[in-house]
């Protein structure tokens, strides 16, 4: 069905309103429950008698989740009181995406259904019937049920569904529960389940339209990463995707085949002229004079000479969406890596071919491959990081099952390259505790450096070439180490006994006695952030919420390491935020 501004209305008012209940419900839960007021006032725990074990867990870990905002977030106005409402914020997004994403998923046949009739969904009536009554009441079994449900969706989709998640600690109680239902299940809303950009919609109507000009009227740049974020929340329209998507990953596949693709068909913007002559591996474009007189329409006339393009493992083609939003180019791209890959198997792609010598196995496996290989994002807000990993999960079940392949037979997508751009955790005690375990001297030091520059990265995303910084650290600390070297040298030729004093260097070089160690330097630095974030998360709440934002901002500097044949995006629009200006400005205007 089509997106017309009725049907726009329509569902902008249902999540106005499910994000006003949810927000509300998750605010009395903090004061009634939990001993935390909105403005940002903490109720110690050992006066929570009314909470049973579960529930003062859960209020410790919201504790500990605000003290991370805090301590994350040093430059923030009324700091607790920030605090408390990014938590309450973050915990009702989360909860509205999963329960939507639910309802997406069972109207696809991918699940059965559990929220569509509330109480009496099917899958909750078997659930019942095989638990019995030893659960309590029928809210208490409905909530551990729907628990179920996301530990089984996590598997594929722990973005969204992992109850582990510090964006996912809260639950609605059932009165707030049965009104989100009413909301959900309107007769005029369930011809949208279906629709693949729902999500997306969604996704741009959850920030309340008051909240953006509030924004806008008290500062001219965005003041944070959120502001940034909402500000620059516009749905991209169809055709700007597929002419932005056409004209690159379609050119290119175009190009490899030498027309020889039903890409051409397919992309419908893609642009060719009536003339195209493909050049041999080696060949030149012949030299040849144009007349300045010509009409268009003799110049449309003239040949156009194609450079040869090397044909590539499709596997290897892949395309990053910088400022991906909800992912409507990956999702259109998705559509057009499904023809390329089985092209590329009929065309005899050796390396494809190797691995799935059996045609069939290899289109089974290409929704998976397309997500583990293909498709990258980044996004500044953890809410469309979310929703783009649920946008292209639902893709690749749509695929499944136009193949008739059974749930249980199809490939398990072991990880997605949707990254959130979030700082490095801004925790001292935290930062020390790791770096002291790192040898030598110079390599704590240098991925202090990474840390600290990482704090941009909510502000400048992408923009942020973090890459290059570690490349330009190693390069100072090694002219420094050479000079060092080269100042010992001296000295020992002098017959002077001293080296030179390493306290009043700005960086500590000692211990670094081969000029090979540079060689190895940046790959260092990556090892250790990837050893940190794999071994810190046992290590205690705390430590864990560090280890996840270590393990975000590694894939986020893991994407910003690769080389992409494609990129499209719809980029922001307006000021940059006011904490990234000076590094926007160094970096890319002066």
């Amino acid at each position: 069905m089509a997106f017309d501004k009725t049907t726009r209305n329509r569902l902008a008012t249902f999540v106005g309103k499910a994000r006003d209940l949810i927000a509300d419900e998750f605010t009395q839960q903090f004061q009634g429950l939990y001993g935390i007021s909105e403005n940002g006032t903490i109720t110690p725990l050992d006066k929570l008698g009314h909470l049973d074990d579960i529930g003062k867990a859960t209020a410790s870990l919201l504790r500990e989740r605000i003290d991370y905002f805090i301590k994350t977030h040093p430059d923030e106005r009324d700091g607790e009181k920030a605090a408390v409402t990014r938590l309450a914020r973050e915990q009702a997004f989360t909860i509205l995406n999963r329960l939507a994403a639910i309802r997406m998923a069972e109207k696809r046949d991918l699940i059965v259904e559990s929220v569509g009739k509330g109480y009496q969904s099917k899958g909750f009536k078997v659930f019942e019937q095989v638990a019995g009554a030893g659960l309590g009441v029928t809210y208490h079994r409905y909530r551990r049920y729907i628990f179920c449900l996301f530990d089984e969706l996590a598997v594929d989709l722990g973005i969204l569904f992992d109850r582990r998640s510090p964006q996912g600690l809260l639950f609605p109680r059932e009165t707030a529960l049965q009104e989100l239902f009413t909301l959900l299940n309107a007769s005029d809303l369930d011809p949208l389940w279906v629709e693949d950009e729902t999500i997306g919609w969604i996704y741009q109507y959850y920030n309340d339209p008051a909240e953006r000009k509030k924004m806008r009227d008290e500062s001219a740049a965005p003041r944070n990463s959120r502001e940034l974020a909402v500000r620059n929340q516009f749905f991209t329209p169809r055709y700007v995707v597929e002419f932005l998507t056409d004209n690159t990953l379609g050119r290119i596949w175009y190009e490899m085949t030498q027309g020889k693709t039903r890409l051409k068909e397919q992309c419908r913007y893609l642009v060719r002229r009536p003339i195209e002559i493909f050049l041999k591996p080696g060949e030149a474009v012949p030299a040849f004079a144009t007349k300045d007189d010509l009409s268009q329409e003799e110049l449309l006339k003239q040949p156009v000479y194609i450079p040869f393009r090397l044909m590539k493992d499709p596997r290897l083609l892949l395309m990053l969406d910088p400022a991906c939003g909800s992912m409507h180019f990956g999702l259109y791209a998705f559509d057009l890596y499904e023809a390329i890959y089985e092209e590329a198997w009929d065309l005899n792609v050796e390396s494809l071919r190797h691995d799935y010598p059996d045609k069939e196995t290899l289109l089974i496996e290409v929704p998976r491959l397309i997500i583990e290989h293909n498709i990258h994002g980044i996004d500044i807000d953890p809410r469309a990081v979310q929703i783009a990993g649920l946008s292209l999960w639902l893709r690749a079940q749509k695929s499944w099952q136009a193949q008739r392949v059974r749930a249980d037979k199809r490939p398990r997508i072991m990880r997605s390259n949707i990254v959130c751009a979030e700082p490095m955790p801004g925790s001292v005690e935290m930062l020390k505790e790791f770096i002291a375990t790192l040898h030598p001297p110079l390599l704590s030091q240098l991925v202090e450096k990474v840390f600290v520059q990482m704090q941009l990265a909510g502000e400048a995303g992408s923009l942020l070439k973090i890459e290059e910084d570690i490349a330009h650290f190693v390069a100072e600390a090694k002219k420094l180490w050479s000079l060092t070297r080269k100042a010992e040298q001296t000295k020992f030729d002098l017959g002077m006994a001293d080296k030179p004093n390493q306290g009043e260097l700005p960086l500590d070089v000692s211990g670094i006695s081969d000029e090979s160690f540079w060689e190895t330097a940046e790959e260092r630095i990556y090892n250790a952030l990837k050893d940190f974030a794999e071994q810190a998360d046992s290590a205690g709440y705390q430590h864990r919420l560090f280890a996840e934002d270590a393990v975000r901002g590694f894939a986020f500097i893991d994407l910003c390491r690769k080389r992409y044949d494609v990129g499209v995006m719809n980029p922001p629009f307006g000021l940059g935020s006011k904490a990234s200006e000076k590094y926007l400005n160094e970096r890319y205007v002066g």
